[in-house]
């Protein structure tokens, strides 16, 4: 399908002259291009049905831009979804009128904030901003607070748990949004808990309504000049034990006692596992089967053998192994211990929640006993 000869010069006039970024609005058929801080408009006048005439504009944009008359590779689209792009022709991809490769370059390694702006004007989706948002030049740049603006504005209308909890995470990265929004949004979370979620994964140690320290801290005086000689595990229980340890647990409780759905429970045993990865023997060290790694650590205990710091955090407050048990349980009970029962049920809510139990009882009362509250 040829353009009209009036679409035709007037693409030809818009080429020859510098622009940053093109977007086309389908239903009204209109190309806009942004140049700078302007914006040109083209009025498209089809001469046959619209999406192979929009095709044809789109070969036209990419035989001038890439040199590529077929338009945006459809084979790469997977690919560039995946942040695989190149740096060196992000700015070209903007200039394609191609949603597909707006995506590519939001998850491109190469970002800046500059590109943002303008993939951000040429396609203003939650999906980009969440992209683009993990971009830390992005978070740092002027186009930051505008994507964690448009985010929290639509956090309401987001259904999917997995998106909240990414979302919320995203939003509350340093200087994006003020004290009065993280409140609200810490509030909303008491009915949608996804957003706990995501407030454990962005600021574990700053959560608001902050729980005091454990009562019998003071009776462990020990435990401080360890964690202050190096000894990460006495490191890490003194910060549990301090109030905004007290408050990640509480939290973390909270969630766990009532999960939604499956992307809860598996975002949660995730940031839990990470809180806690001091105490995790090593990287790869994952494990399905719950039962296996209590024992496992009940034997590390018993037997810490040529862990240096665990048996000295051992001696140095003996009163405390029980604590000391559960924060390795926990190091280790990542979404691995809950695969094989997601692996047979697709089940949500109380159903979820009654097949869990195997899994969250014993992971309630590691995070109870942390809190001075062991279960009977």
């Amino acid at each position: 399908m040829e353009l009209s000869h009036e679409d035709q010069l007037r693409l030809n006039v818009l080429l020859a002259n510098e622009f940053d970024a093109v977007r086309i609005d389908e239903n009204s058929m209109t190309l806009y291009a942004l140049s700078g801080e302007n914006e040109a408009r083209v009025r498209l006048n089809p001469t046959g049905k619209p999406e192979p005439y929009l095709r044809r504009v789109r070969e036209l944009l990419s035989g001038h831009v890439l040199g590529s008359p077929g338009g945006y590779p459809v084979y790469l689209r997977r690919w560039t979804r995946m942040g695989q792009q190149r740096a060196d022709n992000l700015e070209q991809l903007l200039k394609l009128g191609e949603p597909e490769a707006v995506v590519a370059v939001a998850g491109a390694p190469g970002l800046t904030d500059e590109l943002a702006r303008r993939a951000w004007w040429a396609a203003p989706t939650s999906d980009n901003a969440r992209c683009m948002l993990a971009h830390p030049d992005v978070v740092r740049g002027r186009m930051g607070t505008i994507l964690a603006q448009h985010l929290v504005e639509h956090l309401a209308f987001e259904t999917e748990s997995g998106t909240m909890i990414d979302t919320v995470r995203l939003v509350l990265q340093p200087g994006l949004i003020d004290e009065a929004t993280r409140l609200r949004i810490w509030n909303k979370g008491k009915h949608k808990r996804a957003y706990l979620v995501g407030f454990l994964q962005a600021m574990p140690d700053a959560l608001p309504e902050p729980l005091p320290p454990r009562a019998d801290l003071p009776a462990h005086p020990a435990l401080a000049p360890l964690a202050q000689a190096g000894n990460t595990l006495a490191a890490l229980l003194a910060r549990v034990l301090d109030g905004p340890g007290q408050t990640f647990l509480s939290v973390a409780q909270t969630v766990l006692e009532k999960p939604a759905n499956q992307d809860d429970v598996v975002a949660l045993l995730n940031a839990v596992s990470d809180y806690f990865g001091a105490a995790r023997p090593g990287p790869a060290d994952r494990c399905q089967d719950l039962e296996r790694i209590i024992q496992e650590c009940e034997a590390r205990c018993d037997h810490p053998g040529e862990d240096a710091a665990l048996a000295a955090l051992l001696r140095a407050v003996p009163g405390l192994r029980p604590e000391i048990r559960a924060m390795l349980i926990l190091a280790r009970s990542d979404e691995s211990v809950v695969t094989p029962i997601f692996a047979r049920t697709t089940a949500i809510g109380t159903v979820m929640r009654k097949k869990l139990e195997p899994v969250t009882t014993p992971l309630r009362a590691c995070l109870a006993v942390l809190r001075g509250r062991p279960q009977r």
